[in-house]
């Protein structure tokens, strides 16, 4: 079976799209200093937040790291109140994090600021080019739940 190769036109925007993603995240995540959490802490604080309560393993599994260092991370966002710890009724071997209220609070603030920053950004721009940035946003939505063809 051939894999068909995407046009090079498609390679040129995706590696455009793809650093430009980078670097605005990255300037936006600035302002996820003044909130005391670093960004391991709150992407798994997004993760409790937005997907629900998870156990360490699968904490692990979706951020990708070991679950020792997941466990520390967790540990960490405990000792700032963020989170909290309940027992498996099926596995008492097993705990199940949630994000508690304050850590939805973080959660909502982080956002708050970085939209805000972003919206600052967005402001000074031409009407035409923020109604693409609107397009855009959705289009790159969409191809995020598209599943890569085989």
């Amino acid at each position: 079976m051939r894999i068909q190769q995407p046009s090079r036109t498609a390679e040129q925007a995706a590696d455009r799209l793809h650093s430009a993603a980078i670097h605005l995240l990255r300037s936006l995540r600035r302002e996820d200093a003044r909130l005391g959490v670093g960004p391991a802490g709150l992407s798994v604080l997004s993760v409790l937040v937005f997907g629900g309560p998870k156990t360490i393993g699968e904490l692990a599994a979706i951020e990708q790291v070991k679950a020792p260092t997941m466990t520390r991370i967790v540990a960490t966002l405990e000792r700032n109140f963020m989170v909290e710890r309940d027992g498996d009724a099926r596995d008492r071997r097993r705990a199940i994090i949630h994000a508690n209220q304050h850590g939805r609070l973080i959660m909502r603030r982080g956002r708050a600021n970085r939209v805000h920053e972003l919206a600052t950004r967005i402001d000074g721009l031409p009407e035409t080019d923020v109604a693409l940035l609107a397009r855009a946003a959705d289009l790159i939505d969409r191809i995020s739940k598209a599943e890569a063809s085989a």
